[in-house]
């Protein structure tokens, strides 16, 4: 039997969602802001005229922390839309204006310097202020879906006329295809498609074909609105010594939710490359003997979620207890004889 061979080009991010410059910027500043407060928090406190002592020292390395949360929230976690973490750094600006209007009114003599340090943050206020509502109202911006290219083949011992003619009509897919639940015929070289997703989720799509050339070529794409975005073309050639048909298929799809979704596709075993693996398998089957064929122990498919389900390859119990029956016949009508 011949084995389908699968080359996955792997995932390949196609123009991703950027993030915003400002919002970087905003990380930075806390990094920069927050690394003089933590590393040199004395010599940060003199330069803005405030008297270093246990408390000031404190609460210098407080806001320090505070900053570089912040930035942990701007550049990674929150990453491309911090909204929480820019509100955050709007009430961290308060508190700060709060410290150093406090701090001025006992410290006269270094006013020209708080004077300066308030205006500083009171500045980095109002600009965090707009990062945060503008980012706040923007709409959350998905990330982008993720490329997979898979080709895939396959040698079937049957005419390649019967192969192309199964083939042609969407409607057996599901036969073969243990994702999809359904695919109906909606109108001239269109049709409508129904799979399992992640997480026991359904997916939907409309398709055409976009080329045809019987015992030779078909060729498909999603159209727009698709769950699933995806295309193919699956090629029909004469086997070499006359046995059979080989099938060469090639698809390309976008996992809904970018590496997320495709991370989560691999774990429920529905990733693409894995399913045209299964389902060229199974085609062959259906082409051969005219059924999926499964052993005992893989009665609910090849994929990673059936295979958990995994019993021991052994008749079934009735057929068990019916050929014991038989041998206990036997072994009986012997001995009277």
């Amino acid at each position: 039997m011949s084995t389908p061979t699968v080359n996955g080009a792997g995932p390949a991010t196609g123009e991703g969602v950027k993030p915003d410059r400002l919002g970087t910027a905003l990380g930075w500043a806390s990094v920069g802001l927050g690394a003089p407060l933590s590393i040199a928090p004395e010599a940060t406190l003199e330069a803005i005229g405030i008297e270093p002592d246990a408390r000031s020292r404190a609460i210098a390395l407080g806001v320090g922390v505070q900053e570089y949360t912040a930035a942990a929230g701007i550049l990674a976690i929150e990453r491309p839309r911090p909204v929480f973490s820019l509100w955050s750094r709007v009430v961290g600006d308060l508190a700060h204006l709060g410290l150093l209007t406090a701090a001025w009114r006992t410290q006269r003599q270094s006013a020209p310097r708080l004077a300066g340090a308030i205006a500083f943050v009171a500045g980095c206020a109002v600009i965090d202020t707009f990062a945060a509502v503008r980012f706040s109202r923007e709409p959350e911006r998905q990330q982008a879906p993720a490329d997979i290219h898979v080709r895939a083949s396959i040698t079937v011992r049957a005419p390649r006329e019967r192969v192309y003619s199964y083939w042609q009509d969407f409607g057996n897919f599901p036969e073969f295809m243990l994702h999809l639940e359904s695919v109906e015929t909606t109108g001239e070289r269109r049709s409508h498609w129904k799979a399992k997703g992640p997480a026991g989720k359904s997916v939907e799509w409309d398709a055409e074909t976009t080329e045809e050339r019987p015992n030779e070529l078909i060729a498909w794409r999603s159209l727009e609105g698709a769950d699933v975005e995806n295309s193919g073309s699956v090629r029909f050639v004469d086997a070499p010594g006359g046995r059979g048909t080989e099938i060469h298929l090639e698809l390309r799809a976008r996992t809904p939710g970018g590496r997320a979704g495709q991370l989560a596709a691999r774990l429920f075993g529905e990733e693409p490359d894995s399913q045209a693996r299964d389902d060229l398998r199974r085609f062959k089957q259906v082409m051969e003997t005219g059924e999926v064929v499964r052993s005992d122990g893989t009665v609910e498919g090849q994929s990673t979620a059936r295979l958990l389900k995994q019993r021991p390859a052994q008749p079934p119990e009735e057929e068990v207890r019916d050929a014991s029956a038989d041998r206990a016949g036997t072994g009986a009508e012997g001995s009277q004889s």
